[in-house]
């Protein structure tokens, strides 16, 4: 099942004159993990954004469990609820006193009460492995932390799709696979993971599904091997360039 469909989008940032997104399409199925790779300034972060309502695009459409986004408040907020980011910079994301108030601050903005958000807070905090962070200041935190702590805070909303913008750029090897490892538990659990990455062998080992954006379009969507090894995929794409190094 498609639970999240990004139809033939056309986007382009106020002020420029060429297009960000040119016609990209994408779809991803519940317990699939999808990473996302291309140069910069190929689309993928304005493509993510779309994908829980951030952007708007002027063309084409983003469809969730099948059924067209609507962009007024009460659909972006259900749109949220079901999709949630996380960004590459998580100092965008955590704004609260302590880690605990962080996290919390979407179950409550949810509507739930006190004991049902500490409840969300305490099982995020334990899936992401930060217990032990809870009453910690944010400010105080590592960047890999941070990087949990915004995590945590996306997954104590419940959704189905986790968007994952470049999150493990920048991680020592240990922190970036407790941070796939967590993925991975997830899409166990039957969420959608997708992961714009420009670590090929992140996508080469831990996805599904890669696919390669250039010039505002997904030209490609397939597994990790065909990508990586296809002589016809690794030439239009110009990874042979890339993985004969």
């Amino acid at each position: 099942m498609d639970l999240l469909e990004l139809d033939s989008l056309v986007y382009r940032y106020p002020g420029r004159t060429e297009l960000a997104l040119a016609g990209a399409s994408l779809r991803v199925s519940a317990g699939e993990r999808m990473a996302i790779i291309g140069s910069n300034g190929s689309g993928k972060s304005t493509l993510l954004l779309h994908a829980n309502g951030t952007l708007r695009p002027s063309g084409g459409q983003v469809r969730f469990a099948g059924k067209p986004v609507s962009y007024d408040r009460r659909g972006l907020l259900m749109l949220r609820r079901h999709v949630g980011i996380v960004f590459q910079n998580p100092d965008e994301q955590l704004f609260s006193a302590s880690v605990a108030q962080d996290i919390s601050f979407g179950p409550l903005n949810l509507g739930l009460d006190a004991k049902a958000a500490r409840r969300r807070v305490e099982e995020a905090a334990e899936l992401c492995g930060i217990t032990h962070l809870l009453d910690r200041p944010t400010h105080a935190l590592s960047g890999g932390e941070k990087t949990c702590v915004a995590l945590a805070g996306v997954l104590a909303m419940n959704p189905q799709v986790i968007i994952a913008d470049e999150v493990t750029s920048g991680l020592d090897p240990w922190m970036r696979d407790q941070v796939l490892a967590i993925f991975d538990r997830l899409a166990r659990q039957g969420k959608a993971i997708v992961l714009s990455t420009h670590d090929l062998d992140v996508a080469w080992r831990w996805a599904d599904q890669v696919a390669f954006m250039q010039a505002g379009r997904v030209l490609f969507v397939t597994p990790p091997k065909q990508m990586f090894t296809n002589p016809t995929i690794l030439a239009l794409t110009k990874l042979d360039q890339i993985v004969a190094r």
